[in-house]
């Protein structure tokens, strides 16, 4: 799907994308580069005074020649494999923040087959607003009249910009009046059941419940409370869309648990160094309920919890 300001699938301009959205927590690849460059240095002492190093592997261990060359020789190639490593960590991660993240925006804003009947869309956890503009590039494109709210989180360790910021780069994008963008908590999302024909978000659900550790029963807990909250407004026949990485099979089981239609996860991406995937599903246009079922999109009852836990602490840990 083509951007807007210049991005089309055709010829992208990445240099224009990287400025207008800058890199999100770029302190990230900065430190892996650095360390890159640092066991680089190391793994060329090693080649070019190989010999030394040898005598002083045999004078430090009490070794005898061949066990000492062999020694240097050892922690020279694991040195050298680290700074690759740690090289294409560092590309990977400022790749996966704003080109990867833009190309996943696409595939997202794909999965909707009309945008013209669109009136009210969502993104969860906007950040600077990438797939935010997407949507709204797609919705100026089909010519409709709709609008697209982006919900910044306003918890301080989600780490998230300033609306205003997100607004921004909605007006370098040539978009604004598609777009607002208000601050919010997604685990209760401050919008009426069944508002949005369309809720998406982008590599962002990961992050809620990090305060509880990053794989407890709590943690889990609180992401399914999001994906419950995105069911919860959208509206009947409303599509919904999240790219995310490690936790999308469990989002699709919940989604599965609360019996939307059409769920689908896409093959497997890695993004930040991690296994990442798109969760797309349809909400039914019509539900029946037996006589003592309720409508509860809002996260799983106590039974099924119990036993994500385990299922959660039996694979991770």
């Amino acid at each position: 799907e083509g951007g807007g300001g210049g991005m089309g699938k055709g010829g992208r301009d990445w240099a224009r994308i990287y400025a207008v959205y800058g890199v999100e927590e770029w302190q990230a690849p900065l430190f892996l580069f650095i360390n890159g460059v640092g066991f680089s240095l190391l793994s060329v002492c090693f080649l070019l005074y190989f010999e030394p190093i040898c005598l002083l592997f045999g004078g430090f261990v009490g070794a005898g020649p061949a066990a000492a060359r062999f020694a240097a020789g050892f922690f020279g190639s694991v040195t050298a494999l680290t700074a690759v490593g740690l090289f294409f960590a560092a590309t990977n991660v400022f790749y996966s923040a704003v080109a990867l993240h833009w190309e996943m925006s696409q595939r997202i804003v794909g999965a909707v087959p009309d945008w013209s009947a669109v009136k009210h869309a969502l993104d969860v956890g906007c950040g600077r607003g990438i797939l935010l503009n997407a949507v709204a590039v797609q919705l100026k494109k089909s010519g409709s009249s709709g609008r697209v709210v982006g919900l910044s989180s306003t918890r301080p360790h989600y780490r998230c910009p300033s609306p205003a910021r997100t607004l921004k780069t909605a007006a370098l994008e040539g978009v604004q009046e598609y777009v607002t963008c208000r601050p919010g908590d997604p685990r209760t999302l401050p919008f009426s059941d069944g508002y949005f024909d369309v809720v998406v978000s982008a590599a962002f659900v990961h992050r809620v419940g990090k305060e509880f550790g990053e794989r407890t029963a709590a943690a889990a807990a609180e992401r399914m409370r999001v994906i419950g909250e995105a069911v919860r407004v959208l509206k009947p026949g409303g599509v919904g869309a999240v790219w995310d990485v490690v936790h999308a099979p469990e989002y699709a089981q919940r989604l599965r648990d609360l019996k939307m239609e059409e769920v689908h996860v896409s093959e497997r991406v890695t993004a930040f160094m991690a296994s990442s995937h798109i969760v797309t599903f349809r909400k039914p246009r019509q539900h029946h309920y037996g006589p003592h079922e309720e409508e509860d999109w809002s996260g799983p009852s106590p039974i099924p919890v119990c036993l994500n836990i385990y299922i959660y602490i039996y694979i991770y840990i």
